[in-house]
């Protein structure tokens, strides 16, 4: 008998192996979102716990609560469900529903009136928050107001101007990233910027608000200017994708497309009156 045997097709009492072929996710042409449910999971950066990302009806993100709800226990400011991938703010006449994750984290107070199970599941939360904690998986990040703004952090975020709207990057222009899956089921290292396609031009423009949002001061932003592209390219830089990706219809998305809608009041910390000395400025223009 040898101590170390050759590995077969069967397990150790004689068993065959069953191997179950992997199946990629595929998004079907007639979803509204791209998104795959892969990339739609992430953890909470105040409390840790899991979240699940959607996109609503006006394309922002929310952090939903991953289990549903009896609805007759969840408030119904707070009720949601999911349709095709889409996020809508009120329950589908259903007896569960979906409760966004700010309701129910831990680091946060409720601006709505909670009953006794909403309140349970909080604190079961927090007992998971402080378990993570204590076994060093999660380290609670400060809040927006106890951070100081940096000059760096200034610079990060630039203004961009398409499809006859005001939008605030995740990252320099230079640095936003694809968010289409490859073949290996990763996301896409390239960068929306490509050298080979209509380039934007960094402008003065007035600081005037969107609809719905307040007015200020009047005075001029650095803004990069989106809008002389065609229709398509400015599609291309909404959706986030690489020139490759955007010819591939087929192709998921494996993240969120990180842009937000600029607010001038919220987003004040990102407004500059010179134009930046960055590798995107020195792009011819459109």
């Amino acid at each position: 008998m040898h101590p170390n045997t050759l590995s077969t097709g069967c397990h150790w009492d004689g068993s065959p192996r069953t191997a179950h072929p992997r199946r990629p996710l595929r998004v079907t042409a007639a979803s509204p979102t791209r998104l795959l449910r892969a990339g739609q999971s992430g953890r909470c950066r105040r409390c840790g716990n899991r979240i699940d990302i959607y996109q609503r009806t006006d394309q922002r993100p929310i952090a939903l609560h991953p289990a549903e709800l009896a609805t007759a226990d969840v408030p119904e400011p707070c009720r949601w469900h999911l349709s095709s991938g889409i996020a809508y703010p009120h329950g589908d006449g259903s007896t569960w529903c979906r409760i966004p994750h700010a309701v129910l984290c831990p680091d946060s107070t409720p601006t709505t009136r909670t009953g006794p199970h909403i309140e349970a599941v909080r604190r079961q939360l927090a007992v998971r928050t402080r378990r993570l904690i204590d076994t060093g998986a999660f380290t609670p990040s400060l809040p927006a107001a106890c951070k100081q703004p940096t000059g760096s952090d200034r610079a990060t975020l630039p203004v961009v101007q398409l499809l006859l709207g005001h939008y605030l990057a995740d990252a320099p222009i230079e640095d936003v990233r694809c968010v289409a899956q490859t073949r290996h089921r990763n996301r896409c290292p390239h960068p929306v910027l490509a050298p080979n396609t209509p380039q934007g031009k960094w402008t003065l423009l007035p600081a005037s608000p969107q609809r719905g949002q307040l007015a200020l001061p009047a005075g001029l932003m650095a803004v990069y200017d989106l809008s002389r592209l065609p229709y398509a390219e400015q599609l291309r830089w909404r959706t986030q994708r690489c020139p490759d990706h955007a010819a591939a219809p087929g192709a998921a998305d494996l993240a969120l497309a990180g842009w937000q809608v600029f607010d001038a009041l919220l987003h004040a910390v990102h407004i500059h009156t010179r134009l930046p000395h960055s590798p995107a400025s020195r792009h011819g223009e459109v």
